[in-house]
């Protein structure tokens, strides 16, 4: 009989995402047209189902480990957004989703790119290990747009580099600058 575990073992991490939306057009728009990810399936209602539910899946870059990493079920009936966003008051049971992006000039392309279409940057901030735009979906849920900065910046002091924050402007072309990448963090 093989011996029971002491403790949880270690995921290898999160799989994916499930939201609840208002309006899934609305949802499927910031998710699929703005940020990029791509859908690859709905769930189809079979006429037996005594609670049926509309929900759609998607996927970022395709890695082959996971079928899909955001779902989105509609749900007509959600509160209204709060009317501006803030990652220390929100009103929405999930403070912020963070979205990675590969590289700089990837996250770069994809900030303009938000600019160009309307998108409001609510904060932008270098966090030490992470270059960051908060955004949010028009169900209030807050979505962090990001590129990780190399481990070699931060890998030192990971403790050090969560408790940094510096904010950077939110307008313009300034919010694609280039900054310099700290090492100290205190």
């Amino acid at each position: 009989m093989a011996k029971r575990p002491a403790g949880p073992v270690t995921p290898r991490g999160l799989n994916h995402l499930v939201l609840n939306v208002r309006d899934l057009d609305e949802a499927h728009h910031f998710w699929s047209d703005l940020l990029g990810f791509q859908q690859v399936g709905e769930l189809h209602q079979r006429e037996d189902d005594p609670s049926p539910m509309v929900m759609r899946f998607y996927s970022g870059a395709t890695d082959d480990l996971s079928h899909h990493d955001i779902a989105l079920v509609e749900r007509p009936t959600l509160p209204p957004p709060p009317e501006n966003w803030s990652m220390s008051a929100g009103e929405c049971a999930v403070n912020h989703i963070a979205i990675t992006y590969p590289d700089q000039e990837s996250w770069k392309q994809q900030v303009e790119f938000l600019q160009d279409q309307g998108v409001k940057i609510n904060v932008r901030i270098d966090h030490g290990m992470t270059h960051s735009i908060y955004i949010n979906d028009p169900n209030g849920y807050g979505v962090e747009v990001l590129y990780d900065l190399p481990r070699e910046v931060w890998g030192h002091d990971i403790d050090g580099a969560l408790n940094y924050a510096r904010f950077l402007p939110t307008e313009g072309d300034e919010v694609t600058e280039e900054t310099e990448y700290v090492s100290d963090f205190s």
